[in-house]
C-alpha cells in the first residue's frame, strides 16, 4: 500500500460510477436515432466529421477513429482549421458531430452556420439543454456526467471517458448491423498485434 492508493481508488470509483449512471440516464430513442443516421453514411456515399476543442477535441478524434474502424468513414476537423478553409470538406448530408460539454464553445458554434448553408446534419453532444449547440443541432445527444475526477470537479476527465464509452457502444453496435466481417477488419487493420492475430487466423 502507498500514500496514493486511496486517491487512485477514489478516482477510479468516480469513473466507474459515471459510466454506470449514464447507462441508466441515456435517452435510448436518441441513441437509436444516432445509430440509424450513422448506418446510412457509407451506403449513401457520405462521411462523418467530428470536432471539439481541448479534451473534447481529443475525444472527437477518438470517436472519428472508432467509427472509421467499423467502416463508417470519418475524420476529425480541427476547429481552428475549419474557419481557414478546412470546412470545405463538409458537404451536403454529411454528418457533423460536435462535442462541447457546455455547448457554447465559440470555435464549435462556428460550424453551425457552415453546416446549415451546406445542408449537413448536426449531432450535438453536450449536456447543457439551454446551450446554442443543443438548440441548433438536428439531434441533441445529451450525455450528462455530474462528477469529474479532479479535486475541484471541473477538469474534463471522467466525463470524457464516459462519453467515449457511450460512443464505443454506438460504434460497435453499428458494427453488428452494417454487415461488417472479420475479413473487413483484416483488410483495414493489417498492422500491429491485431493484424498479426488476424493474419495467423487466416493461415
Amino acid at each position: 500500500m502507498s500514500e496514493y492508493d486511496a486517491y487512485v481508488d477514489q478516482i477510479l470509483q468516480i469513473e466507474y460510477e459515471d459510466i454506470r449512471e449514464v447507462q441508466r440516464t441515456l435517452d435510448r430513442d436518441t441513441v437509436k436515432a444516432v445509430i440509424d443516421r450513422l448506418l446510412q453514411v457509407k451506403p449513401h456515399g457520405r462521411k462523418v466529421i467530428t470536432a471539439g476543442c481541448g479534451t473534447s477535441g481529443m475525444l472527437a478524434r477518438r470517436v472519428a477513429h472508432s467509427l472509421s474502424v467499423v467502416e463508417i468513414p470519418s475524420f476529425f476537423c480541427s476547429p481552428a482549421d475549419a474557419v481557414h478553409g478546412a470546412s470545405g470538406a463538409i458537404q451536403r448530408e454529411d454528418v457533423v458531430i460536435l462535442f462541447s460539454k457546455g455547448g457554447n464553445t465559440g470555435e464549435i458554434l462556428n460550424f453551425i452556420p457552415i453546416c446549415r448553408e451546406k445542408g449537413a446534419f448536426i449531432i450535438g453532444v453536450t449536456q447543457n439543454d439551454d446551450s446554442v449547440l443543443a438548440q441548433h443541432a438536428d439531434i441533441y445527444f445529451k450525455i450528462e456526467v455530474k462528477n469529474e475526477a479532479d479535486i475541484w470537479n471541473m477538469c474534463a476527465s471522467a466525463s470524457c471517458n464516459t462519453i467515449a464509452a457511450v460512443w464505443d457502444a454506438i460504434a460497435f453496435t453499428a458494427m453488428r448491423f452494417n454487415g461488417y466481417t472479420k475479413k473487413d477488419l483484416m483488410l483495414i487493420h493489417p498492422g500491429g498485434r491485431v493484424g498479426e492475430i488476424l493474419t495467423q487466423e487466416r493461415t
